[in-house]
């Protein structure tokens, strides 16, 4: 395990970026998985400038998202399909059926969620894994709780989880209460891991997923046994560790 600490947020879209384009320059026909949420949103906007400029070609990559919140239409401003259109898909030349997100419908959810394996593994496997973390130390929504899920599946968002995420929606109450994520067995099963973090509200997850101890009330501390993770962190994110 890696870890980078930058000085602001700027510079870890930056990094990021950079490891993406370096993945894909290796690997034209690179397989990328792909978070959302706030802390990515620079990243991609690299990663868009990147293309613009000539810096980087996505045309022959195939990508999975991380997690879609259930029963969210794909229409929706705050559905993941719609982020991941406005913040990359729309916006640089890649194939539409190279693009693969997980399912909004609840209808047949296991029988999607076994598939979603499937056709990852089909792929050849994820390369690189793009994660964000949430500040109880969830990746994806892979909740704390007792036990922890391997393959992708549907999951209760906790309270915790559904407050931090109703900034995005007019209320606490407009929140889906289900998403569909990757289990911690599919993220682990990527050849390479980056896990980013910004701003003080990431610290204390930050600290306990580097601890030298694994917990499932903090599931991002599983990735201390991946063979290739980074973790790119800001001043603030990084003010815990010692």
């Amino acid at each position: 395990m890696e870890l980078i600490i930058v000085d602001n947020y700027q510079e870890l879209s930056e990094r990021a970026a950079m490891l993406i384009v370096a993945e894909v320059e290796a690997k034209p026909r690179a397989v990328l998985g792909l978070a959302t949420g706030s802390t990515p949103e620079g990243m991609y906007a690299e990663l868009v400038k990147l293309n613009s400029e000539g810096k980087v070609d996505f045309s022959g990559i195939t990508t999975f998202n991380l997690d879609e919140y259930a029963g969210l239409a794909p229409e929706h401003e705050q559905s993941y399909y719609y982020y991941m259109r406005h913040h990359l898909f729309n916006q640089v030349k890649i194939r539409a059926e190279q693009i693969n997100m997980p399912s909004c419908d609840l209808e047949n959810v296991d029988q999607f969620c076994f598939e979603y394996d499937q056709r990852i593994a089909a792929a050849g496997g994820i390369d690189l894994q793009v994660l964000g973390i949430g500040g109880n130390g969830h990746i994806g929504f892979n909740e704390p709780g007792d036990q922890l899920r391997v393959p992708t599946h549907l999951v209760d968002l906790t309270e915790d989880t559904i407050l931090a995420n109703s900034r995005f929606f007019s209320s606490v109450e407009a929140v889906p209460k289900q998403a569909v994520t990757m289990g911690l067995g599919s993220i682990m099963l990527a050849n390479k891991i980056i896990l980013l973090a910004a701003g003080k509200a990431k610290a204390e997850a930050i600290t306990r997923t580097v601890s030298g101890l694994i917990t499932t009330s903090v599931p991002a501390s599983i990735l201390q046994l991946h063979r290739d993770v980074t973790i790119i962190v800001d001043r603030e994110a990084a003010g815990l560790l010692s």
